[in-house]
């Protein structure tokens, strides 16, 4: 009867989990299954850590915020925040509001928030406010990425050295066969837009996020930067950059994927990040 009760018991239990609808499942580069703390433990004792986030994916989001709070913990409040949704020339204004020196309200007019700002990353703004973080703008001027896109790297050299205060010092370093922009610029033509300056567009962003973190990499602090995960997928992009700035920096990569099945990691997403989050392609969007 014992033996009856237990393996009931357990057939249950299994039910149960068999039964349960998962957010997310998260696995390591080689696919295999592995827990949260794993990754913190792992994430902790970098110097930099990139989450690769979808824009509108609401558990990317959320896990942001939960990995921040983790690593705040894990390292004392020995953490700096960066992030692609935030223009350089807008840091001061940035650093006015995380002081409290201007209100949420003109903070939120003035800055060039994205449109999901509110929803996905005020909390993270908020919990550097509130914990005294420096929150850092990393990205380039989004007016100067537009240069580059319809003039190439050259059109940059003319610009006055306040603006390019706000760049990665040029001229940059680029590969055009690195496969993140090879890629890129492959799709642009397939969608009959092979415009060969949209992959420097995106580059010149890269090494620009790369410049803005290297300043700070490495200095007992571990920085934890938010963008969209193409940027740093494969350890490519703004990673491939800041190894060329500040080499023998510990870096840690989280990538965010969406599969129709979460329970095996597909073999696209093999080595993708260190860390790779995968969510139901049905998942509701935040936008």
């Amino acid at each position: 009867m014992k033996k009856l009760l237990l393996v009931a018991g357990i057939f249950l239990v299994l039910t149960a989990f068999k039964s349960d609808k998962p957010a997310y499942h998260l696995f390591n580069a080689k696919g295999k299954l592995v827990k949260y703390q794993k990754m913190i433990n792992a994430a902790k004792t970098a110097d930099v850590v990139f989450f690769g986030e979808l824009h509108n994916n609401p558990i990317a989001h959320w896990l942001e915020l939960e990995v921040t709070k983790s690593l705040y913990k894990a390292r004392g409040g020995k953490i700096i925040e960066g992030a692609e949704m935030f223009e350089r020339d807008n840091q001061l204004m940035l650093n006015e509001y995380l002081k409290g020196e201007i209100t949420k309200t003109y903070f939120e007019q003035e800055a060039r928030l994205w449109p999901n700002y509110k929803t996905d990353y005020k909390p993270l703004v908020e919990f550097a406010k509130k914990h005294h973080i420096p929150f850092i703008a990393t990205n380039i001027p989004r007016r100067y990425a537009g240069i580059v896109y319809h003039h190439g790297f050259k059109a940059l050299d003319s610009l006055s050295a306040e603006a390019k205060s706000y760049i990665a010092p040029l001229p940059i370093p680029y590969d055009p066969q690195l496969k993140c922009y090879k890629d890129m610029l492959t799709q642009m033509k397939l969608m009959g837009h092979g415009n060969p300056n949209f992959p420097k567009a995106q580059a010149i962003k890269d090494a620009t996020m790369a410049a803005s973190i290297a300043k700070y990499a490495g200095n007992g602090k571990l920085f934890i930067h938010y963008e969209g995960a193409y940027h740093s997928d494969f350890h490519q992009g703004i990673v491939w950059y800041l190894n060329k700035y500040k080499p023998g920096l510990k870096i840690v990569t989280i990538s965010t994927v969406e599969q129709k099945d979460i329970d095996t990691l597909a073999r696209k997403n093999l080595n993708r990040a260190d860390f790779i989050i995968v969510v139901p392609n049905d998942m509701t969007t935040t936008y």
